[in-house]
């Protein structure tokens, strides 16, 4: 169950040739395949393009009546390794992940893929997640364009561009016998805009023609004495085929302005933000014209040496505005000019930030401190320069109030807000069971592992050292496998571990006699990337084979001692059986599976049910939950054992109570958490359960009537006594 469908946007994808397109970055990224003639289609799911996966899931009707075959990947190596249906048969392919973690993990049939080359044209579309906004480790994916002799494409982040890069990509591809990727950034997933459409395609040589006449070549095949002439094929035909193809269908563009002697170099995908420094700056108007001229890069690598000349020839200094580090592009750039005995100035990182998202704020300032230092007439009339130089001496300068030269910087100013559970997150009371172990047994070291339970690091649970890689928890704790009077925890949740954790990690702390504890959350989804379904997932699904268990596959790999614990909300429960895991004289791999359902995923099923239900007059009970103001002591132990986003505090309304007591708000899921953290950990019995009951029946009406009754009579009772005793 995919956080979001797009059952509906689908649709588009059968508007005919020569219409309008309009919608997300990511359907036309869909359309533009459609429209390639792509014969399959893979992938593994991850911001930025999680939703791509789902747009590709949601549409398979249409691709099958296309004779598209799409397929949901166990992991990035897998999709890149359905390239290979691309090195014999002249059939297009596109695949696509999450970057750079998952073009780390597909880098090994990438490199294969590149060495061989293809026939047919093979895209690989990356998310790249790079910035601010990112949940990974900081690194482009332009390395391992580099690397492995792979050509990138950057296109400008607009919808016409980004079609074109898609059809222009597989050509070029073809073109040059080289697998190509497709970088889109996140604001590129999910921009808006419109295209004009062309007509879908069937794919023009077939999977089934393949498998009726194969076709081997063992010149394509990476293995000796071939895989050494690949080395040189790249170099003197693929490489000069690439440059050839750029350099005539004209992939990179050249925008013209007034001003000549200076200039900018982009990568294709900071163009937008590059045009909104320009008009802050005075110098581009609200249509995108620049008045400076530009050579974008919407093809990254291979870089066209005579294209940067001819830019830079005539121009005193240039800009080049490379996202991230090390300086790839400058470095290159540097090099072409010298060659060419181009005397241009280049300037990049000196003016602009080494590292980091380049931000408008970011290019806004790089781009105003070259021109200060090679065109300072072009901001004389502007308020960036104007305000520097009153308040120097002493005048009030009037700035637009969306643009200030001197606001300051917010992270200054505001709270660091660090990411955590969600409101019932059921991974939850699984560390707050680790943390009243913690209390019994002392610290542990304890491996984690990409996903929700990631969290755990962070406030107020403060669990975990390392994070290696997806599935990669329990491989990570593999060197603590000595005997020390202490066993090592790992951490992985179910879509870590199907996509590489029963071989690296449990299958190897089997072979390996690996006497720690591994915990696998089992939130019946891969909810990190968006709720996709994984072989164990609990729901029906017509298109894929699930309710797989994975106690059968850990069994299987040879683990002995095994728990299941089938709701992890039983706070007492976990905390038991990770205590028995830690104790226990028996050696090995000791294994606990955790389950609950995903509570963003449970909502969203349960969420419609219930209203249909309520609307439909059907009695339906929803559980709350709340502190008793009375009863709690203000020490908030409660709190820091569980985290709940929804657990806050609020004035006692006693007078006697410094302290803000526990509160319980509206965004509360029912999920009994807070409760059964309370209880385990033998705090204040503050917490209750109340019942709302919508639609009820005439014996809830009654049952209610006879509970009130006993309440007035017990709160009269008690006034009576207290004003007894005031006399």
């Amino acid at each position: 169950m995919a956080e979001r469908s797009f059952k509906k946007e689908v649709q588009q994808l059968r508007i005919p040739a020569g219409e309008e397109f309009r919608g997300e970055g990511i359907l036309a990224i869909t359309k533009a395949l459609l429209q390639s003639g792509v014969g399959y289609v893979g992938g593994y799911q991850g911001s930025p393009i999680s939703h791509l996966m789902d747009v590709l899931a949601d549409a398979n009707e249409i691709l099958e009546e296309l004779g598209v075959h799409f397929e949901t990947s166990a992991s990035e190596a897998t999709a890149a390794a359905m390239l290979a249906a691309s090195v014999m048969y002249p059939i297009r392919g596109a695949v696509t992940w999450k970057s750079t973690v998952g073009t780390n993990v597909a880098s090994d049939a990438l490199a294969n893929l590149a060495s061989g080359g293809v026939t047919g044209g093979a895209l690989v579309i990356i998310g790249e997640d790079y910035g601010e906004g990112s949940s990974i480790m900081q690194e482009r994916s332009h390395a391992f364009a580099m690397k492995s002799q792979m050509w990138l494409l950057d296109p400008r982040p607009n919808l016409e561009s980004i079609v074109q890069s898609v059809e222009d990509g597989f050509e070029l591809s073809e073109a040059s016998n080289t697998p190509v990727m497709l970088q889109v950034r996140i604001r590129s997933c999910h921009v808006h805009g419109r295209f004009i459409t062309k007509e879908n395609k069937r794919p023009a040589f077939t999977l089934a023609e393949a498998m009726a006449h194969p076709v081997r070549d063992t010149g394509r095949i990476v293995l000796p004495p071939a895989s050494f002439g690949h080395e040189h094929e790249k170099i003197e035909h693929r490489w000069p085929a690439a440059v050839r193809f750029i350099r005539e269908r004209k992939l990179n563009e050249f925008f013209d302005g007034d001003i000549t002697d200076v200039g900018l170099i982009l990568q294709g995908g900071l163009y937008n933000g590059v045009i909104r420094s320009l008009q802050l700056l005075g110098l581009a108007d609200a249509f995108g014209n620049s008045r400076i001229p530009m050579y974008v890069m919407n093809v990254t690598y291979p870089v066209i040496d005579d294209e940067v000349v001819q830019f830079c020839e005539g121009k005193r200094a240039v800009l080049l505005l490379e996202e991230g580090q090390p300086d790839y592009i400058e470095q290159n750039l540097h090099a072409i000019l010298r060659k060419a005995v181009v005397a241009t100035h280049l300037s990049g990182k000196d003016v602009l930030p080494m590292a980091g998202e380049y931000t408008t704020a970011a290019m806004r300032n790089g781009i105003e401190a070259f021109l200060k230092a090679q065109a300072p007439m072009l901001l004389v009339t502007h308020p960036a320069v104007d305000a520097d130089e009153m308040a120097r001496k002493g005048k009030a300068a009037t700035v637009p109030l969306n643009f200030h030269p001197r606001i300051k910087d917010l992270a200054n100013v505001v709270p660091a807000r660090p990411a955590g559970f969600c409101v019932g997150c059921p991974e939850r009371p699984i560390f707050a069971a680790m943390k009243l172990v913690e209390q019994d047994l002392g610290a542990h070291h304890v491996s984690c592992d990409i996903g929700c339970h990631l969290f755990s690091i962070l406030p107020p649970f403060n669990l975990g050292a390392t994070t290696m890689g997806y599935g990669l928890g329990a491989a990570s704790s593999s060197a603590f496998n000595v005997k020390s009077g202490k066993r090592a925890i790992s951490v992985m949740g179910d879509g870590g571990f199907w996509h590489n954790g029963l071989t690296s990690g449990i299958a190897n702390a089997v072979f390996n006699k690996h006497d720690g504890v591994i915990i696998i959350v089992d939130n019946f989804y891969s909810s990190a990337t968006g709720g996709q379904d994984i072989p164990s997932s609990r729901a029906d699904n017509p298109r894929r084979a699930t309710q797989n268990p994975i106690e059968h596959a850990i069994r299987g790999a040879g683990v002995k001692w095994l728990r299941v614990i089938d709701r992890t909300y039983d706070v007492a429960r976990m905390r038991d059986t990770l205590e028995e895991a830690l104790t226990t004289p028996e050696g090995g791999p000791k294994v606990i599976i955790a389950q609950s359902e995903c509570m963003l995923n449970k909502q969203r099923r349960v969420k419609p049910q219930i209203a249909k239900a309520v609307k439909a007059g059907t009695r339906v009970v929803k559980e709350r939950f709340g502190v008793d103001p009375d009863v709690c002591t203000g020490d908030h132990a409660c709190i820091r054992l569980s985290g709940c986003p929804s657990l806050s505090v609020k004035d006692s309304g006693d007078p006697l109570k410094d302290d803000p007591v526990a509160h319980v708000d509206s965004n509360c899921v029912g999920c009994g958490n807070c409760g059964e953290v309370a209880e385990a950990a033998v705090l204040c019995p503050s917490f209750y359960r109340a019942d709302i009951i919508h639609n009820p029946t005439g014996l809830d009406r009654f049952m209610a009537r006879i509970r009130q009754t006993v309440i007035r009579f017990l709160q009269t009772r008690r006034a009576t006594r207290l004003a007894r005793h005031a006399l």
